[in-house]
């Protein structure tokens, strides 16, 4: 059985594919953004779950008038004489399609589907982000993706040729399909510009240090972050532990220099709380730890520093 022709087809589409991600990652001459960044498209780019970009996008409405929250019951407001981005209009018309004429309904109830929110809100948030000049398409059109998933024929039929139904012939089918299939869906692409390198880098300021939206027990609630050292007296360390809700670095300026230095923060909230408790961390921890992780601290409270992480479970 002679492989010598599939290996060298394979490694030329590998190559070609290779070469076009290469040229299509290069930075290309961006527009600076028209807009401040909505808190929606900004949870997208930093990676957050979708879930969590639906609450954003419905709590920024909110805070605008087009909906009302108490606690964690939610309600139409009147209608309002200002434009709305489309992502904006789609969670709207999923709230009221949930209402369904009712003048209220619990927060977490609102919430659609995982597949209604990835096939119809995160296309919508993506697009804005486009719009906006924080993002852009790895190609404009669906040609590169589709002339190299059409190409996969080459190297497919030389190793089924050669080798039949045996397990090279096999294997070259499935990683066509899949190949394939991927390039399909998902060939064009979704590539962070500078500017949106900018926001979503573990850098990026918070929206609001002060506050955070978060789940427990009992649904959404917002809650008042403390900041460090804001303790009760009490012993030199103490050990918390409870789930990371925001983390935010701050540049302060270095009396007596030039230059500046960056403390950096994480919030950890119990869970039941009205209030989530910030820490200032090294920048190791800071880049290590991630909205949704659970992790039990070893703190200095009168400092609000972090002394020692005891343990660390990842969300994702």
């Amino acid at each position: 059985m002679d492989l010598v022709w599939p290996a060298t087809a394979w490694a030329l589409w590998a190559a070609t594919l290779a070469a076009a991600f290469k040229v299509s990652s290069r930075e290309r001459p961006q527009r600076a953004p028209r807009h401040e960044t909505p808190p929606a498209v900004v949870e997208l780019l930093r990676g957050m779950r979708v879930q969590e970009v639906f609450h954003s996008a419905l709590f920024e409405l909110a805070a605008r008038g087009w909906l009302a929250i108490e606690g964690d019951r939610l309600s139409l407001a009147s209608a309002r004489q200002e434009p709305l981005l489309p992502y904006e209009r789609w969670v709207l018309e999923r709230v009221a399609a949930c209402l369904a004429g009712k003048p209220y309904a619990p927060v977490m109830a609102v919430m659609p589907e995982g597949s209604d929110l990835d096939g119809g809100l995160v296309p919508l948030v993506r697009q804005t982000a486009i719009d906006l000049g924080l993002a852009r398409r790895r190609w404009p059109t669906m040609i590169v993706p589709v002339l190299m998933a059409a190409a996969l024929f080459i190297p497919w039929y030389a190793t089924v040729s050669a080798a039949g139904l045996s397990w090279p012939g096999m294997i070259a089918t499935m990683v066509s399909f899949v190949a394939g299939v991927g390039l399909l869906m998902a060939g064009r692409g979704f590539l962070l510009t500078p500017a949106g390198l900018e926001i979503a880098g573990p850098d990026a300021e918070p929206t609001d240090p002060e506050q955070e939206w978060i789940f427990t027990g009992s649904g959404w609630h917002g809650v008042e972050i403390r900041p460090p050292g804001s303790a009760a007296p009490g012993p030199n360390r103490q050990e918390i532990s409870g789930y990371v809700v925001k983390r935010w670095a701050v540049v302060d300026a270095d009396p007596g220099t030039t230059g500046s230095t960056r403390a950096y923060h994480v919030a950890v909230h119990d869970g039941s709380s009205e209030q989530a408790r910030s820490f200032l961390v090294t920048q190791g921890l800071y880049r290590d730890v991630l909205p949704g992780d659970h992790v039990r601290l070893l703190v200095r409270p009168h400092s609000g520093r972090v002394v020692r992480v005891l343990a660390h479970e990842h969300h994702w």
